[in-house]
């Protein structure tokens, strides 16, 4: 039990980097990129193919996460100087990818197995806390700068920040380039967890990121970026918990996992839907009742 446990941790926090550039498209940018499958493959097989080749491990996690920004930037490229609908543009950059990746790869799959890989001979729950808190800092820090508020206001009304005369354009190029980054960064350390990349690792990313931000905000909220950063992380640790507990379940099997997934969005959906309408039920119950004791409070005629 407590040998998943761990494994969970890990995992949870190995794609939280993956559910973070998810958040940033999704939630700050409103930008509906389904790039995620492909570059986070895309990361995997960089970082695998280079470490083969004698790169040391964390050069290659580095290329890794260059390599995730051009693919991101041709995704933004398409959307914004092509004019094709963000949606398409994502799919269109997702299949360019499949193959892409696996030209990068050479076969349908690459083994790290003998070889040192960014893991090696260290704790990864210790080395992974560390790198993903200092990954969550500067992403709060960088949205603090004029450029990350440039970025906010881009995806929550693009027509006032151009009025201003900020270039959305760019904003959106950088926005999909930094998600697609942290992408391809998290499918590197996860092909150097799993000591091999494959061809469709990264299939279902996209659905396993989006659970990790609705479980995050439904439970811890999502009022300040320093929060929504932090719920994001911590919902993908949750999001890999019930993975493992699903896992353990007798009549449950690995190919249920995409059903429980879906289950676990809809909880995550309705749940705070339901809370907001308690909430304002109980609101306006209190509301009625201060009004009719206002009214019975008011004295009847106009006597002295």
């Amino acid at each position: 039990m407590l040998v998943s446990m761990q494994g969970a941790l890990e995992s949870g926090l190995l794609y939280a980097l993956m559910a973070l550039g998810v958040y940033i498209t999704f939630r700050i940018l409103d930008f509906p990129d389904l790039t995620v499958d492909g570059s986070f493959t895309t990361g995997a097989a960089i970082g695998t193919v280079m470490t083969v080749n004698g790169t040391a491990p964390w050069i290659a996690v580095l290329c890794a996460f260059a390599g995730g920004a051009i693919a991101g930037t041709c995704t933004g490229l398409l959307h914004t100087k092509g004019k094709i609908n963000g949606l398409l543009s994502g799919i269109i950059m997702m299949i360019a990818l499949y193959s892409i990746n696996l030209r990068i790869l050479g076969k349908p799959n690459v083994s790290l197995r003998g070889q040192e890989n960014l893991f090696s001979n260290v704790s990864t729950l210790v080395v992974m806390i560390i790198f993903v808190v200092v990954v969550k800092l500067v992403l709060d820090l960088f949205f603090r700068t004029d450029l990350g508020l440039s970025l906010r206001a881009t995806g929550d009304n693009s027509r006032m920040i151009r009025s201003f005369g900020a270039n959305t354009d760019v904003t959106t190029i950088f926005g999909v380039a930094l998600s697609n980054s942290l992408v391809a960064t998290s499918g590197a350390l996860v092909a150097h967890y799993n000591k091999y990349a494959d061809n469709s690792m990264g299939i279902g990313m996209i659905v396993i990121g989006l659970a990790s931000v609705i479980i995050g905000e439904a439970i811890f909220g999502s009022r300040t970026i320093f929060r929504a950063t932090l719920a994001v992380i911590l919902g993908s640790i949750i999001y890999r918990i019930i993975y493992a507990f699903a896992l353990r379940v007798e009549w449950l099997d690995a190919s249920d996992m995409k059903l429980i997934t879906a289950v676990i969005i809809i909880f995550a959906l309705i749940i705070p839907t339901i809370r907001r309408t308690l909430k304002q039920k109980n609101v306006a119950k209190r509301r009625t009742a201060e009004m009719l004791a206002s009214l019975d409070n008011i004295q009847p005629g106009g006597g002295r």
